[in-house]
C-alpha cells in the first residue's frame, strides 16, 4: 500500500500542472482578448472624431490606457522637418506644465525618433546616447516606448510612452498595440485634416464672396481692408491681425489697421523694411514663416508689440515684390500650430484681394480727385465768366450813378458798395486761384503751398489731413509772412507724425483783415508735460518775430490743438 500510494499521487500532480497551465493559457487568451477589444475601441473612439485637435487628444489618451503607460505624449512635426510645432501631453496637470517651463522643441530622445522613424523601445531614458536629461521640476521618467504616426508615407508625429505602471518594462506586445494605435491613428488624422480642409475651403470661399460684393459696392478702401484682416484671422484661428502699407521713398511700412489683440496699441506703428517679418514679406513679394514672432532672431528690429505671440506668417498684397501694395500678417498665441502650406495657399489667394481693394481704391480716389478738379474748373470759370463780370459791371453802373447823386449821405454809401463789390471781386479771384492750383503745377500763392504740404504729409501720418482755407491767402498775405506760415504748418504736421500717434489731423488756415492764423489739432496722446520742447520754441519764437504768438491747447476728446498767428502788418 505504501509504494502504490505515492504512483496514484503522481498522476493527479500532472494533472494538476496540466489544468494550472490550462488556467494560465485560458487567462493569457482572456486578456489577449479584452486587449484587441480595447485597441479595438481605441481605433473606433479614435476614428470618430474629425476635429483634428479632438483627435490628436483621443490618440494620446488612448496611447496611455492600451499600454498602462503612466505619462503619454504626442509631437507634431513643425513644416521643416526637424523641430516639434506642436506637443500634447497626458498625465501631468496643468501646474506641473506650467513649473517645467516651454514645451519640447524636439531635441534629445524626442528628436531621435525624429531623426530616425521607427519604433524605440528603452528600459532606461538616462541611458541612451541621445538623452539629455530633464529640465528642472520634470517628473522623473524610466521606461519609454515611442512610435511614428505616419499620414500618407508621411510622418506626421510621434507618440511617445513612458514609464509603465507596476514598474514593468514596455514589452514586445506593448510596441505591437502602440504600432497598430498608430496606423488607426494616421488615417483618423488624415481624414479629420481633409474634413478640415474642405470647411476652410468653404469659409475662404464665402470670405471672398463678401468681400468681392464689399468692393463692388463701393465701401471705403480701410472699410474693405478690415473686413479683408477680420475674415483671415477668424478663418486662420489668429489672436491678431494687420495690414501694413509701404511709404514712398521711406524705407519703412506704417500698420494701417489691425484686428485681435493688442490691434490698438500696433495701428499707427513704424515698421522698418529691414529685420522685420512684414519687410521681409514686403521686399520678397513671397509669404514669410515663423514659429515665434516674438523669438525669431531673424526679425528682431521693429517696435517690439509681439510679447506673447507666437506662430505668425506675413502675406504680400500683391503678386509680385515690385507689384506688393502692402503685407497681410496674422499671429498665433504660443504653443499653438504653425502655419502650414495648406494654409498659406488660400491665404494667399485671399491676400489677393486684398490688393485688388487698394488698387480699386486708389484708382476710385484718382477718378474722384479727376472730378473734383474738373467740377472746379467749372465753377471757377463760370465765378469768372458770370460773377465776376456782373460783379464789375454793377461796381461801374453804380460808380455812374453816384455821380448823380446829390444826397451826400446817399453818395457815402453808393462809394461805401462799390468798394464792397471790390473786395468781393477780389475774394473771388482769390478763390478761382485756389480752385485751380493743382498738384505739380501749382503756382507759388500760399493757398497752393499749403494744400501741397498738407497733401505730401499724408504718406507719413499713413492717413489725409483734414484742410480748410479762409480769406484772401494768396493777395493780402505778404510772401515773408506766407514763409513762417509755411515752416510752421510743417513743423507742426512733423510733430504730429512722429510723437502724437494720431488717427485724425485737422489744419486750418485762415486770414482776417489784420492776421494770419494757422491750427492744427489731433487726437492723438497730446504733449507730454516736461518732454522735448525745442520744436514748439521755435515756433513760438518764429511767431514773436512777426509780432503774433502761438497757443497751446487741449480739445475736451484728447489730443492737441496748437494756435499760429502773426498779423499782416
Amino acid at each position: 500500500m505504501g509504494v502504490e500510494e505515492p504512483l496514484s499521487r503522481m498522476p493527479r500532480m500532472r494533472l494538476d500542472e496540466l489544468l494550472e497551465e490550462l488556467q494560465a493559457r485560458i487567462n493569457a487568451a482572456r486578456g489577449t482578448r479584452d486587449r484587441v477589444h480595447s485597441l479595438l475601441e481605441a481605433v473606433v473612439s479614435v476614428g470618430r472624431e474629425l476635429d483634428l485637435s479632438q483627435v490628436l487628444r483621443r490618440i494620446v489618451e488612448a496611447g496611455a490606457l492600451l499600454v498602462d503607460a503612466r505619462y503619454a505624449a504626442l509631437g507634431v512635426i513643425g513644416p521643416d522637418g526637424r523641430r516639434l510645432s506642436q506637443f500634447l501631453t497626458v498625465g501631468m496637470t496643468e501646474e506641473e506644465i506650467a513649473r517645467i517651463g516651454p514645451l519640447p522643441a524636439g531635441h534629445g530622445i524626442l528628436g531621435e525618433l525624429i531623426r530616425h522613424p521607427e519604433p524605440l523601445r528603452l528600459t532606461d531614458l538616462g541611458a541612451h546616447d541621445a538623452s539629455f536629461g530633464f529640465p528642472a521640476h520634470h517628473p522623473p521618467m524610466r521606461t519609454f516606448l515611442g512610435v511614428p504616426i505616419r499620414v500618407r508615407d508621411e510622418v506626421f508625429g510621434n507618440l511617445y510612452l513612458t514609464d509603465k505602471l507596476g514598474g514593468a518594462d514596455f514589452d514586445a506586445e506593448d510596441e505591437a498595440v502602440i504600432s497598430t494605435l498608430s496606423v488607426a491613428a494616421g488615417v483618423a488624422i488624415d481624414n479629420a485634416r481633409l474634413y478640415e480642409a474642405s470647411q476652410r475651403q468653404q469659409r475662404w470661399l464665402q470670405a471672398s464672396a463678401e468681400t468681392t460684393s464689399s468692393l463692388l459696392s463701393g465701401s471705403p478702401r480701410l472699410e474693405v481692408l478690415e473686413l479683408i484682416a477680420r475674415r483671415a484671422r477668424e478663418i486662420t484661428g489668429a489672436a491678431l491681425a494687420d495690414v501694413s502699407v509701404p511709404v514712398a521713398g521711406a524705407g519703412h511700412l506704417v500698420v494701417e489697421l489691425a484686428t485681435g489683440e493688442g490691434g490698438e496699441s500696433r495701428r499707427g506703428l513704424t515698421v522698418p523694411v529691414d529685420g522685420t517679418l512684414c519687410g521681409a514679406a514686403h521686399r520678397t513679394g513671397a509669404p514669410v514663416v515663423t514659429a515665434r514672432l516674438d523669438g525669431d532672431d531673424r526679425y528682431g528690429a521693429g517696435p517690439r508689440c509681439t510679447d506673447g505671440l507666437g506662430p505668425a506668417v506675413a502675406v504680400p498684397l500683391g503678386s509680385a515684390a515690385e507689384d506688393t501694395r502692402g503685407v497681410l500678417l496674422l499671429a498665433r498665441r504660443h504653443g499653438e500650430q504653425v502655419f502650414t502650406d495648406e494654409e498659406i495657399q488660400p491665404l494667399l489667394a485671399f491676400a489677393g484681394q486684398a490688393a485688388v481693394a487698394l488698387e480699386l481704391a486708389d484708382r476710385r480716389s484718382d477718378a474722384e480727385q479727376l472730378a473734383l478738379l474738373e467740377d472746379r474748373d467749372r465753377i471757377a470759370r463760370d465765378l469768372h465768366d458770370l460773377a465776376i463780370q456782373r460783379l464789375f459791371a454793377t461796381g461801374m453802373t453804380l460808380q455812374s450813378a453816384a455821380r448823380l447823386v446829390q444826397h451826400e449821405g446817399a453818395a457815402e454809401r453808393v462809394s461805401r458798395a462799390v468798394a464792397d463789390l471790390d473786395e468781393t471781386i477780389k475774394i473771388i479771384r482769390s478763390t478761382i486761384f485756389g480752385l485751380r492750383a493743382r498738384e505739380g503745377e501749382a503756382g507759388p500763392g500760399l493757398r497752393a503751398r499749403v494744400a501741397r504740404a498738407v497733401g505730401e504729409t499724408a504718406t507719413t501720418l499713413g492717413f489725409p489731413p483734414r484742410l480748410s482755407m479762409e480769406g484772401l491767402l494768396d493777395t493780402d498775405v505778404p510772401p515773408e509772412v506766407a514763409d513762417h506760415v509755411m515752416a510752421a504748418l510743417t513743423e507742426t504736421l512733423s510733430n504730429a507724425a512722429r510723437h502724437a500717434h494720431a488717427t485724425l489731423v485737422e489744419v486750418s488756415v485762415r486770414a482776417t483783415s489784420d492776421e494770419v492764423v494757422l491750427t492744427v489739432t489731433d487726437n492723438g496722446r497730446g504733449i507730454p508735460d516736461g518732454g522735448r520742447r525745442s520744436g514748439l520754441r521755435n515756433l513760438e519764437e518764429r511767431a514773436r518775430s512777426l509780432g503774433g504768438g502761438l497757443e497751446i491747447g487741449r480739445p475736451a476728446d484728447g489730443g492737441s490743438r496748437l494756435v499760429w498767428r502773426a498779423p499782416l502788418t
